[in-house]
C-alpha cells in the first residue's frame, strides 16, 4: 500500500466568512469522509489561518530569514491535509473524490504520492 497526501486548497475568505451552520456541515461532511474511508486515513489535520503562518527562507547569509506568513502569496490557501494509504492512484484519487472541498468552486484538494524511504533512506521501498 502507498501514502497519499491529500491537499486541501480553497479560498480563505469563503471559509472565514462561513456561517456557523455552514462551519458545522463542513465539519460533519469531514467527519463522513474519515468514516467512510476508515483505516485508509492514517492522520489529517485542519489549519489555522495563513495569518498565523511563519516562513524560514534561505538567504545569502547563510541563516534562515523569519517572515510572518506563508511562503507564497496565493488566492488559495493551504486549508488543511489528510495522509491516507491505497494500493494505487486510483484508489487515493476515489478517496479524495468524497472530500467536500470537491464539489464547490472555490476549493480543490491536490493528491501528492508521498516518498516513502526504505530501510536504506534511499526512498526507495
Amino acid at each position: 500500500m502507498a501514502k497519499y497526501l491529500l491537499l486541501i486548497y480553497g479560498d480563505e475568505q469563503t471559509w472565514e466568512s462561513m456561517s456557523e451552520q455552514d462551519q458545522r456541515e463542513l465539519g460533519a461532511a469531514h467527519a463522513a469522509f474519515t468514516a467512510a474511508a476508515g483505516a485508509a486515513v492514517l492522520s489529517g489535520h485542519e489549519l489555522l489561518p495563513t495569518t498565523t503562518a511563519t516562513t524560514l527562507r534561505g538567504s545569502v547569509s547563510g541563516r534562515p530569514a523569519l517572515t510572518d506568513g506563508p511562503f507564497l502569496e496565493a488566492k488559495e490557501a493551504l486549508g488543511g491535509y489528510y495522509v491516507v494509504e491505497a494500493p494505487d492512484l486510483d484508489a487515493a484519487i476515489a478517496l479524495a473524490e468524497r472530500l467536500p472541498e470537491v464539489a464547490v468552486g472555490h476549493s480543490g484538494v491536490e493528491i501528492r504520492p508521498v516518498n516513502d524511504p526504505g530501510p536504506s533512506g534511499t526512498g526507495v521501498s
